[in-house]
């Protein structure tokens, strides 16, 4: 059933996961992503760290900012750091504690870690009934491979995405960013909040198993569902699209620009607005099927066609014209695009060895109970004190002992 004892600051009071603590032993990414969302969400996050060196992440680097990795920075922040050792029996005595005045408890070890150290699903909910256990492994805990080591770019070569991410010609492709494990973060986020609403229900907890295997294959979406209805492997389009047409990238005068016309309405009002009604009133280009089945014939023309104008005439045409279409921008473009900007997509916070510190800020806009950006990512161990002292009621004399045994 629900914890009920709760620390919280009064800036979280009007967020929508007050009074859930979350203890989050995972490291890396997807772990410490998904514990971000729910702690920009009000959820008292407390993040457990080995001491001495805590989580992999604050070691990759550069690029530094005080000290700190940006890749940690990226992941952490309005959380708790708690330095404790669980090899030692006093430091999982102080887990032990914790999970009975938590809600949620995720961690990322290997397969059958967590049961040798007696931290497990099993070995919790004797302790809270109510507790969420949320493990997150590379291939989840069951299958043939459930004890192979995951890793990111493992994982998007063995569940699909790069042998459809490349030029069409060229070799596979990653995704630019460790979208497995984001993905797998998000969808351990959402699980979460669905099993938060099935314990107010019914005082309930539960285990919640996610693969990262599962979560690629789970959003190859649409070009899973091609294979699955069709029976025709996918391939690599470079930035081209298997269901629509024209949806890609085309080289402009000055660079490139990417152009999404989802329907045939669109490609009417572009063949209008371009002034090349011929590739309107050819029959074989009316429809987005036929569009997609004379693709090599209807390309070349459009490519030959955007060649014409620089990007920006492009851009403004289109625009004018209410059709999709976007410049390819740096990330340094995205991030001081006055519309990223507007939206609160950027935020500073002040870091106690950074200084003034620039985050992207929480994706979601909740209207009565926004998600906010309270705490930096924190220092190794800045909250041990903090969280033994407020959630468990530890005097001085007992951390100090604990100290000195190398527990905290």
């Amino acid at each position: 059933m629900p914890s009920t004892t709760r620390h919280h600051d009064q800036a979280e009071h009007a967020a929508a996961l007050t009074g859930i603590r979350v203890l989050d032993l995972s490291r890396v990414l997807a772990g410490p992503f998904c514990t971000m969302l729910l702690a920009d969400y009000g959820a008292d996050v407390i993040k457990i760290e080995a001491p001495g060196r805590g989580d992999d992440t604050r070691h990759w680097g550069p690029p530094w900012a005080g000290g700190e990795s940006a890749y940690f920075l990226a992941v952490n922040r309005n959380k708790r750091s708690l330095t404790l050792n669980l090899k030692h029996e006093r430091g999982r005595r102080i887990l032990y504690e914790l999970v009975t005045r938590s809600d949620v408890l995720i961690e990322n070890f290997k397969v059958g870690t967590t049961r040798r150290l007696g931290i497990d699903y099993d070995s919790l909910r004797e302790l809270n009934p109510g507790l969420i256990y949320c493990s997150i492994t590379g291939y989840g805990q069951t299958g043939p491979y459930r004890k192979r080591p995951g890793y990111d770019f493992v994982i998007q070569a063995e569940g699909g995405i790069m042998s459809i991410t490349g030029p069409a010609d060229g070799e596979p492709h990653k995704v630019g960013v460790a979208i497995v494990d984001i993905t797998a973060g998000l969808f351990a986020a959402t699980a979460i909040l669905a099993a938060l609403h099935h314990r107010e229900r019914t005082g309930e907890g539960q285990f919640i198993d996610i693969g990262l295997l599962d979560a690629q294959v789970g959003w190859l979406a649409n070009v899973a569902q091609n294979y699955l209805v069709s029976g025709t492997v996918p391939r690599r389009y470079g930035n081209a699209h298997p269901n629509i047409v024209p949806y890609e990238v085309f080289p402009t005068a000055d660079g490139y620009v990417a152009v999404g016309i989802g329907n045939d309405r669109q490609y009417r009002r572009f063949c209008e607005v371009v002034g090349r009604m011929d590739l309107w009133e050819d029959e074989r280009f009316q429809t987005n099927p036929g569009r997609v089945e004379h693709r090599e014939e209807l390309i070349p023309r459009l490519r030959e066609l955007f060649r014409s104008r620089p990007t920006a005439a492009w851009l403004e045409l289109l625009h004018a014209a209410n059709i999709p279409a976007a410049p390819i921008n740096t990330v340094a473009q995205v991030l001081n695009d006055p519309h990223v900007l507007a939206r609160g997509m950027v935020q500073t916070v002040h870091h106690p060895t950074a200084g003034e510190l620039k985050l992207v800020g929480p994706v979601a806009k909740l209207s009565a109970t926004p998600a906010t950006v309270r705490r930096p990512p924190p220092l190794l161990g800045e909250h041990t004190v903090n969280v033994l002292t407020d959630v468990l009621g530890y005097d001085e004399t007992t951390i100090a002992h604990l100290q000195r045994e190398g527990v905290i």
